[in-house]
């Protein structure tokens, strides 16, 4: 099954997190990729703990706003051919491609590769998706899309991000 978790809302690599535990507890092996991201977080040092899970970051360490650089761009094409790699090898029950549709809606990858690659994931694969905007063409291939819905957000009073919280 393809899943994505999508919108404008706080949750969408927290929900990819808990199924990679949930996924990790089954005795499923789990290959947790991050676009955009490339510094290190609470959740990552917990992964890496984990048996069972490989986590690879495809960032430069400052999440990707406005035009990405040419080595972000780098970074996002070197993640999509270790991911389809570790997609098609079979060796992983799931795999997350965090933050790839932002990774797509700012061009940095080609969505018909993506969807090619997609299309030959095996049976037994389970693939998720998150970041904001993803890709009709994305959603209508997809089996399951939760949309996650900014209501109200605390960084709006000027909160900023806290540790444990939001990384």
């Amino acid at each position: 099954m393809i899943q994505i978790y999508t919108g404008n809302g706080k949750g969408k690599t927290t929900a990819a997190l808990g199924l990679c535990l949930r996924a990790a507890g089954a005795g499923k092996s789990v290959f947790f990729g991050q676009f955009l991201k490339g510094r290190t977080c609470s959740e990552l040092l917990s992964l890496k703990k984990m048996r069972g899970v490989r986590v690879e970051q495809f960032g430069s360490g400052q999440f990707v706003k406005g035009k990405p650089s040419a080595a972000d761009i780098k970074s996002a094409e070197r993640g999509f051919l270790l991911i389809k790699k570790a997609v098609l090898s079979g060796k992983f029950g799931v795999v997350i491609m965090d933050e790839i549709n932002t990774a797509l809606d700012l061009g940095m990858l080609n969505i018909d590769a993506l969807l090619l690659m997609l299309g030959e994931v095996p049976q037994e694969v389970e693939i998720v998706l998150t970041g904001r905007n993803a890709p009709q063409r994305l959603i209508d291939q997809a089996d399951l899309v939760s949309e996650i819905k900014d209501v109200k957000h605390y960084f709006r009073r000027g909160i900023k991000a806290r540790k444990g919280i939001e990384f």
